[in-house]
């Protein structure tokens, strides 16, 4: 590995992408199966799907969905892309097809890219379920497919890259014309409770927020960093990418998360930097190659996960794991506290706002700003997403007047700005007309040495409303009923209205997750049956 570097000068993708080919043109970028390209041959290859894009009939402005796994043509595709001046609609390897026609028509597509199929989902017979693609998409003028089956009409990917020859000329014009404030992605959120909103993403922000990000883990070029988190998800295509590209590190692309694979990978490419979900630290955890495999060359990476979680990761190497607090909305991360700070803060805290950060902590309801140790809602302002696309009412709701962000997302700064996040500002259960935090219950049960994970949740109760609830993962030691008890009489120290009257436990594994791997907290309630309530 290198020394570190100064941030790069480029402030558009494209221009990202041709500095880092000069600067290290032999240096790994991109290592996916047998498929090895260098900064140099990456550049090149973005360069020859782009051309091939534009022979092809796409044109600056255009919007150029991405349906597929973690492979290198949705890496090339979303860079040459962003790199003709248009915008890359990113959509969700678990689609199905209400969700897909939902997204290519709010998102005004004018093209999908997509595989033929991705483990189960097969896409062209996904596709074909929407109907009548003329009537129903009308704005859509053309497909491309990775893989053997495309609709009728499609190009085959290969093929793209062979068009584009008398192309050179006008891709370089418009590479140079793209400007830092474009807009080169839409990500849509999950839509667990609404219909997904399109987050607008611009180019220079996935310059320099990337950058802070990879400096807090002291990333440097020669790093490698393994990725099985889903590209089309903000984490991937925002923060992991973008943190490779600015630190000419390598990705190390895995196409979907296999435990086995993933621990094969992180030891044959001697990876440093880590990026996966506690259900995917669990599942390589109790995996039976662990004991065989050595990643003692992880160095850091980022984590959201609490100290028992975190832990686990420590124990694979990575010694300097960050713990990190954002959103999509905040291009990936809004704080990370640096990976050679202190163990025992690194546990607690997300760290200090990035630079081009401004938070504040403010209550709920009157929007009065918080004191230190006071819990509030988290705004911020600076790198924020420029807005929904087509929907002027959630950009709204989203911004206070001032031009904050409203997170929805609880927590508070100590004496020092250090973040502390504490929960969901919908998850707060409302039990008997007030108001309880389920962050500051679960801190209060993780006191205990044999609790490892605690979900607070509000269940249905016919006098108060709601009641309060834990999920408890217990440690393989501990015994439920005497657990319960000793939890109870360490719950004493909440005001009453705050302490769980019920209890269940579950092994983490059983815990309900969504495709990226976060706990679906609104499908927690289901796991307390009749008789608990």
């Amino acid at each position: 590995m290198m020394n570190p570097v100064d941030m790069p000068r480029a402030r558009t993708i494209p221009a990202l992408l041709a500095e880092q080919a000069g600067r290290y043109g032999d240096l790994d970028a991109l290592v996916a199966g047998d498929r090895r390209y260098s900064y140099g041959t990456l550049w090149e290859e973005v360069q020859r799907f782009g051309r091939g894009l534009l022979a092809h009939g796409v044109t600056p402005g255009d919007h150029v969905a991405i349906l597929m796994g973690n492979r290198p043509e949705w890496i090339i595709a979303d860079l040459a892309i962003a790199s003709i001046g248009a915008t890359m609609v990113s959509v969700n390897t678990y689609v199905t097809a209400a969700e897909l026609e939902y997204i290519l028509k709010h998102s005004d597509a004018d093209w999908l890219i997509h595989a033929s199929r991705f483990l189960k989902y097969d896409y062209v017979d996904i596709l074909g379920q929407i109907g009548d693609l003329s009537e129903r998409l009308p704005r859509l003028r053309g497909f491309i497919h990775a893989g053997e089956r495309g609709l009728p009409g499609s190009a085959p990917i290969e093929r793209i890259a062979t068009l584009g020859a008398g192309k050179a000329a006008r891709f370089d014009e418009l590479a140079a014309a793209v400007k830092p404030t474009d807009v080169a992605a839409l990500l849509y959120t999950s839509g667990s409770t609404s219909t997904p909103k399109g987050v607008q993403i611009i180019h220079w922000p996935l310059i320099e927020n990337m950058w802070h990000i990879g400096s807090r883990m002291h990333a440097v070029p020669g790093d490698r960093i393994w990725c099985a988190i889903s590209m089309f998800w903000g984490l991937g295509c925002e923060n992991i990418l973008f943190n490779a590209l600015t630190h000419a590190a390598c990705l190390v692309l895995q196409e979907f998360f296999d435990p086995g694979e993933a621990m094969r990978l992180i030891e044959a490419e001697r990876c440093t930097i880590f990026y996966g979900t506690s259900n995917m630290v669990l599942a390589m955890q109790e995996h039976p190659d662990r004991p065989h495999r050595d990643m003692t060359t992880l160095r850091t990476g980022g984590s959201s996960g609490n100290r028992e979680q975190n832990a686990r990761i420590v124990g694979f190497g990575a010694t300097e794991m960050c713990n990190v607090y954002g959103l999509t909305e905040s291009y990936g991360y809004c704080n990370i506290i640096d990976g050679r700070t202190e163990q025992h803060k690194r546990d607690v805290s997300v760290g200090r706002p990035l630079p081009g950060i401004e938070q504040r902590i403010v209550d709920p309801e009157t929007q009065a700003l918080c004191e230190p140790g006071e819990i509030g809602e988290i705004q911020i302002r600076g790198t924020v997403t420029i807005g929904y696309y087509k929907d002027a009412d959630k950009n709204a709701d989203a911004f206070t007047g001032d031009g904050f962000f409203r997170t929805g997302d609880l927590g508070f700064h100590d004496d020092e700005g250090f973040l502390y996040f504490r929960g969901r500002l919908k998850e707060m259960i409302k039990t008997g007309g007030i108001n309880v935090s389920p962050a500051e219950v679960e801190k209060k049960l993780l006191e205990h040495p044999h609790v490892h994970l605690a979900y607070v949740v509000p269940v249905a109760d016919p006098v108060q409303t709601e009641i309060v609830g834990a999920v408890v993962i217990a440690g393989p030691d501990a015994d439920p009923a005497t657990l319960e008890d000793e939890l109870r009489a360490l719950a004493s120290g909440l005001s009453s209205y705050k302490r769980p009257r019920l209890y269940t436990f579950v092994r983490e594994s059983e815990l309900p997750t969504t495709n990226t791997g976060k706990v679906k907290r609104m499908d927690l309630p289901a796991l307390f049956t009749p008789a608990d309530a």
